[in-house]
């Protein structure tokens, strides 16, 4: 106590000269109605810019929480679209309107790890068996399909990308409802390749493919990707197709886990069709 009278003792004079500052100042402003209107107008904006920095700081923490609200917001719409759900028909009257039971589940998750640069790619996400995953459910990115779930833990699970050359989706072409095989054998993760698409069959860059669903993994009409180009091999009956793929799968970032409500059945029937 006895150093800091000290040191204020040794700055008095710094300190008068700040006080008679101050006393100066609030006397100007309180004497004069300009200086007291431009004096109200600066503190306005240095508190407005303090706020400013508080909400910003504020916001930028709350960050976490909001990514976690929209996710659960966009399963919730994606659930309610139209390609969730089957047409029912029933014992009833329908009146300018058709009757839908939901087919498909969404459940939001995150991408922790991933790979792109090899020939068998895969994805990590933090949702497992605790969250209702299991295999064969499909994953969504915002723009496309991402991949399919391989293994399953507790609290994460692994699915194969479609940047993997032994996974082969089924997917249709918009324009003309002509189907094939996407695959992925161009080395490219921007890029892959559509099969078993008749030469007979119309097709022209810009066209948009989208999932065919029927596999119990993806609904129909998501948006695979666009051809960016057709080839013609005189030897081949096939197009030979590229796709460019409608979601980037070089950056990580928030899916989908879609299940099938309905799959159980469907392989059930498919399974004793086959014996």
């Amino acid at each position: 106590m006895k150093d800091l009278f000290g040191f204020l003792f040794r700055i008095r004079n710094t300190l008068l000269f700040a006080a008679l500052m101050v006393f100066a100042f609030m006397w100007s402003v309180n004497r004069n109605s300009h200086h007291r209107a431009v004096a109200s107008g600066a503190a306005g904006d240095l508190f407005g810019t303090i706020y400013g920095w508080r909400n910003a700081v504020t916001s930028f923490a709350q960050l976490k929480v909001v990514n976690e609200q929209l996710l659960e917001e966009n399963a919730r719409l994606r659930q309610r679209h139209r390609s969730a759900y089957v047409p029912v028909d029933d014992r009833v009257v329908r009146i300018q309107d058709t009757l839908h039971a939901q087919q498909f589940l969404f459940r939001p998750a995150h991408i922790v790890n991933s790979t792109t640069h090899k020939q068998k790619n895969h994805l990590m996400l933090d949702r497992g068996s605790l969250a209702g995953i299991t295999r064969d459910m499909g994953v969504l990115g915002p723009n496309g399909i991402v991949g399919v779930i391989d293994r399953v833990g507790p609290h994460f699970s692994v699915a194969i990308s479609v940047l993997d050359v032994d996974l082969s989706t089924s997917v249709e072409l918009a324009r003309t409802g002509h189907f094939g095989l996407l695959r992925w054998d161009t080395n490219d993760p921007l890029l892959a390749s559509l099969h078993d698409i008749a030469k007979h069959a119309p097709v022209m860059v810009n066209d948009t493919v989208v999932t065919r669903g029927g596999d119990g993994i993806f609904p129909r009409n998501i948006p695979v990707g666009v051809v960016v180009e057709v080839r013609d091999d005189p030897a081949s009956n096939y197009h030979r197709i590229l796709v460019r793929l409608a979601e980037d799968l070089t950056r990580t970032g928030t899916v989908h886990i879609v299940s099938d409500v309905l799959r159980l059945e469907r392989d059930t029937l498919t399974s004793n069709t086959s014996e």
